[in-house]
């Protein structure tokens, strides 16, 4: 039994007077008896909680940022009318900060043998699966002083996908992929290694182009017409370890690889190319292989939502033996890392003769606009030492960078707002020079 307000009151009101007038046992026995005897009628015609019934549906699945709903249905079976105030409960960050009490609680009225809909509007801060926790609902009584409470559990999930940013790219690189292909408005020749066609020679075409034995064997000259290599293996691996926790900006890094993965994902499939994902830090923490290319981009999506980074040091050696079983013929092989000293010069460097042996190895990491910011401070003589650290950290990542290119590694490094579109640019440029 839970009491309410408007019973504290009336306890408080009838006090007054047997306190003036009947201060004994006997005037509190007065005021409160019939008071009791109320609150025990209102409890006895309050409807039950127990045999409510519940029932839920709506979204499933949304992006970071965006809102869902959740309908929850809520059947009364007995013979009294149901007047509750509901709580749907949700992990914290399931809604902005602040909001929470607002949005998880309803009022309804169901009468006798009907059922009404509620709906939970979700508003997610953090990626990965919230789950529904208890429904908690108080049942009051027609005179508002007593109620039931009880809670019932109805499972629901709700996956919260990345907020993929970046796709205000992909646009753009689609368009540089349509003029490497040769399929523009414009008279470009389609860039690439890979034979297209034969057309005919019109004038501004390169003479080197001319396919003298198809022209020996009609009256007009013949020029070989080329496209980018299509169908060719992308692996795209996540390191999810330690360095990936840390924040750069409002996000952690692991996030902004993410994000740069998932614009790489979609262009490269978009341009007829075969896309498998793997994260790893001392284990396979997610993987996606052998899908079509309509399905590639939401089976990636699907499995980053729920990854998290882990405070283990990644293991390199099994990172690379990882990426090399799940890419055994001649593949780029894209690995978003840290581009910290120790890491690299421990963990992948010893690895890395094994990977650029088989495959094109591109290393993309996320870089700290924060260091440019120190980098440019004057004025002062804390200014001038942050400075003087910006332009250390900034000049240990140039060296790792440049020992990676010493073995054959392509290396990007940018700010979160920038490493998607490098990434994308740096596979245009692989394309466009047949070195996938």
């Amino acid at each position: 039994m839970a009491l309410t307000g408007r019973t504290a009151l009336l306890a408080a009101l009838g006090s007054i007077p047997v306190g003036i007038l009947a201060p004994s046992w006997t005037g509190m026995l007065v005021v409160n008896a019939p008071l009791s005897l109320a609150i025990l009628c209102d409890y006895a015609l309050a409807a039950p909680v127990r045999t409510l019934r519940f029932t839920r549906t709506g979204d499933t699945t949304v992006r970071l940022g965006d809102a869902a709903d959740v309908h929850l249905t809520v059947t009364n079976p007995s013979g009294r009318p149901l007047r509750a105030l509901l709580r749907d409960a949700w992990p914290p960050s399931s809604w902005l900060p602040g909001t929470e009490q607002a949005a998880s609680r309803h009022t309804l009225e169901v009468p006798a043998g009907e059922r009404r809909r509620v709906t939970t509007v979700l508003r997610p801060t953090r990626r990965g699966d919230h789950h529904s926790e208890r429904i908690t609902i108080r049942s009051y009584g027609p005179l508002g002083l007593a109620a039931r409470q009880g809670a019932h559990k109805v499972p629901w999930t709700v996956r919260v996908l990345p907020p993929f940013a970046s796709r205000k790219h992909l646009p753009s690189r689609l368009a540089r992929l349509r003029e490497l292909d040769g399929r523009t408005s414009v008279l470009i020749r389609g860039q690439g290694t890979e034979f297209d066609s034969l057309r005919d020679y019109v004038p501004g075409d390169d003479t080197r182009s001319i396919d003298w034995r198809a022209t020996a064997r009609q009256t007009n000259v013949a020029v070989r017409t080329w496209r980018p290599e299509r169908d060719r293996h992308i692996l795209i691996v996540l390191d999810t370890g330690r360095t990936s926790a840390g924040r750069v900006g409002d996000v952690p890094r692991l996030d902004a690889a993410m994000d740069a993965a998932l614009l790489l994902t979609a262009l490269a499939s978009r341009a007829g190319d075969r896309i498998d994902l793997l994260a790893y830090d001392r284990r396979v923490r997610a993987r996606v292989q052998r899908r079509a290319s309509r399905d590639v981009l939401p089976a990636v999506v699907d499995a980053l939502a729920p990854l998290e980074p882990e405070l283990v040091e990644t293991d390199a050696r099994g990172l690379g033996a990882a990426a090399l079983s799940s890419a055994p013929r001649r593949s780029l092989l894209v690995l978003l890392t840290s581009l910290d000293e120790a890491p690299v010069e421990e963990g992948l460097l010893p690895v890395l003769p094994q990977l650029t042996q088989r495959h094109t190895v591109l290393v993309a990491s996320v870089a700290d606009p924060h260091i440019k910011q120190m980098t440019a401070a004057r004025g002062t003589v804390e200014a001038v030492y942050e400075a003087a650290a910006g332009s250390q950290a900034q000049e240990q990542r140039h060296r790792t960078a440049e020992k990676l290119r010493r073995h054959g590694v392509i290396v990007v490094d940018a700010t979160p707002d920038e490493l998607a579109p490098a990434l994308a640019d740096a596979y245009l440029a692989l394309k466009a020079a047949g070195r996938l």
